[in-house]
């Protein structure tokens, strides 16, 4: 027998209930600017190692740091120009280490959710009261530091666990990412019954894997992406769909790259059926329209 996690039902996604986003759009299009901050000596874990090479690594610190140095701000000036706001997967900790940064945010009318407090804390070996407390923080953090609630998650490294999704929905959590099955919001099985909901957040069009790992050239980058996006908005006209588009201001906001942005934010945005949204707001449309409907459908046992 097939062991699994557990935390979702089998939907297929031709018989689903139908989704409908505001306005008939028929995708969802959201940006997730990954703002990080990696520790320079960071507390060791003994499932992964934070940095690649031995500690201190100074050349990685100093590149990641050039995201919140200079990446950042080129990044979000061409996302300004194009009117598409950012859902920030933010490492916490940048509340304290760079405001300047949370501010421009706040200016720009961008979300803010929680990417952990650095992304070299990682939640391998973490007990259910440490996860706790690294939430509880956070939420006092950014509402501290923007007045915004936090009401979305991506876990550090996506280094959750099993119990993960189970806390998060405990702790009144609207939406994770840490799960990346499909297309469309879907509703998350939690131990207590709370709610919780799982939004695409698409690892494959993310710019770590493509830039870092495969070494793709800028054009080919944004060929990929809007790829990606046309089937999604071909597919979205029987059934609303989601794109995320995750990037980092270290890679995406490097000078011969930052290009290949602009044009896939200008393809997106060229389109009519588009809803430019924020995490937020697909969760809460989700659940306010269609997170019932899929409850009952999952419930009669018709996949």
């Amino acid at each position: 027998m097939l062991k699994t996690p557990g935390h979702y039902d089998f939907m297929p996604w031709r018989r689903r209930p139908r989704i409908t986003w505001p306005n008939g759009a028929r995708i969802a299009f959201w940006v997730a600017p990954n703002i990080e901050h990696y520790e320079y000596d960071p507390p060791p874990n003994a499932r992964r190692m934070p940095w690649p090479r031995p500690v201190p690594d100074v050349a990685g610190y100093s590149w990641r740091d050039y995201g919140n140095r200079a990446g950042f701000w080129r990044m979000a000036d061409v996302m300004a120009r194009h009117g598409v706001r950012g859902s920030v997967s933010l490492n916490v900790a940048v509340c304290d280490h760079y405001p300047e940064i949370v501010e421009r945010c706040c200016e720009l009318g961008w979300e803010l959710f929680s990417h952990g407090t650095y992304n070299t804390r990682y939640f391998y070996g973490m007990t259910e009261e440490q996860q706790r407390a690294v939430i509880r923080e956070n939420r006092e953090t950014i509402l501290r530091a923007s007045g915004q609630s936090m009401d979305g998650w991506l876990t550090p490294a996506i280094s959750n666990d099993e119990t993960t999704q189970h806390i998060l929905a405990e702790e009144g959590i609207l939406y994770t990412l840490d799960l990346l099955h499909d297309d469309q919001p879907t509703p998350i099985r939690t131990r207590g019954g709370q709610r919780l909901v799982s939004i695409p957040y698409s690892l494959e069009v993310n710019d770590v894997p493509l830039f870092v790992m495969r070494n793709t050239p800028p054009d080919r980058y944004a060929a990929i992406c809007k790829a990606q996006f046309d089937l999604l908005y071909e597919e979205g006209a029987d059934s609303g769909t989601v794109m995320c588009l995750p990037i980092h201001p270290y890679l995406i906001g490097q000078p011969h790259r930052i290009a290949a942005l602009e044009e896939v934010l200008r393809h997106v945005t060229g389109h009519d059926k588009v809803w430019l949204a924020t995490g937020r707001e697909i969760a809460r449309h989700y659940i306010d329209h269609h997170l019932a409907a899929h409850d009952a459908w999952i419930a009669e046992g018709t996949p």
